[in-house]
């Protein structure tokens, strides 16, 4: 459970989110590395998950947006420093799939409706904007499972959960194995986006909806999201453990960096050398 906070509390916590805070106390989350696009890898993942809570134990936020910054949303994945700088042992793989497990759980946990400001491509954790209540994409965005099956590993960081969720068990289980990259247009006719406009429209649009949104009394936003999101939370329950699981086995033999294999054994020093 998330534990009380306040704005003033995280918003220049992180390094790689940046966060602002309306008037009508909509707190919009902009990733972001060093004022450009998100770069992806150990400590971002783990900032991520961590913001998350904080978020969630805001009681004084009317809605979320979350949303990227120019040109993309998050596409940028550092396989060379995905650990942290740190040598990638057994152990740390297992406490990234218990960050992992938080930046699911802590996004759920968030207590207001959220809207995705989808700014441009994601090629990683796609499941994130699925989940929000709301989905703006601009006209050049797509959606990848690039880390995951692409690079021969088990798609299980929530994606098993949400993909076949939002876009139906075939649709999700083709999306996940092809290396199917969904362009926002084919993203809305399959309904797991909400509205496509231009680029330089797509927090303007947010922006607007989550106005509209903040009107409604504080019991009647936060209940509608609880009831709406409730079946990704089931499944979490079941799932989300078991997925994460996998993913972190498959890496131990597969492809963690790039696509070469690995042919160190499971506890040497440093399993990723090549």
């Amino acid at each position: 459970m998330a534990s009380p906070t306040r704005f003033e509390d995280y918003k220049d916590k992180y390094k790689h989110i940046r966060f602002s805070r309306t008037e009508e106390g909509i707190v919009v989350m902009t990733l972001q590395t060093e004022g450009g696009s998100l770069k992806w890898y150990g400590i971002s993942h783990d900032e991520l998950a961590w913001a998350f809570g904080d978020v969630a134990g805001d009681s004084d936020a009317a809605v979320v947006i979350l949303t990227g910054t120019n040109p993309d949303f998050i596409t940028n994945f550092d396989y060379g420093t995905v650990a942290g700088g740190q040598v990638p042992s057994a152990e740390l793989m297992e406490r990234k799939g218990w960050a992992g497990y938080q930046l699911i759980h802590n996004f759920l946990e968030i207590q207001v409706p959220v809207v995705a400001a989808v700014n441009g491509p994601c090629a990683i954790h796609t499941e994130l904007p699925l989940m929000c209540d709301v989905v703006i994409a601009s006209e050049d965005a797509w959606l990848e499972d690039g880390p995951h099956f692409p690079m021969g590993v088990v798609p299980g960081d929530g994606m098993h959960i949400v993909w076949p969720l939002v876009a139906g068990q075939n649709r999700g289980r083709y999306f996940l194995t092809t290396d199917m990259r969904l362009s926002a247009q084919e993203a809305k006719e399959w309904g797991v986006v909400n509205e496509v406009v231009p680029k330089e429209k797509v927090l303007q649009r947010s922006m607007e909806l989550a106005k509209k949104i903040a009107q409604k009394p504080p019991m009647t936003r936060r209940h509608t999201h609880h009831l709406l999101t409730q079946p990704f939370r089931k499944a979490l329950v079941d799932e989300l453990s078991h997925g994460i699981g996998l993913a972190l086995y498959a890496q131990r033999g597969f492809w963690p960096r790039g696509k070469q294999p690995m042919t160190q054994p499971w506890n040497s020093p440093d399993p990723f050398a090549r």
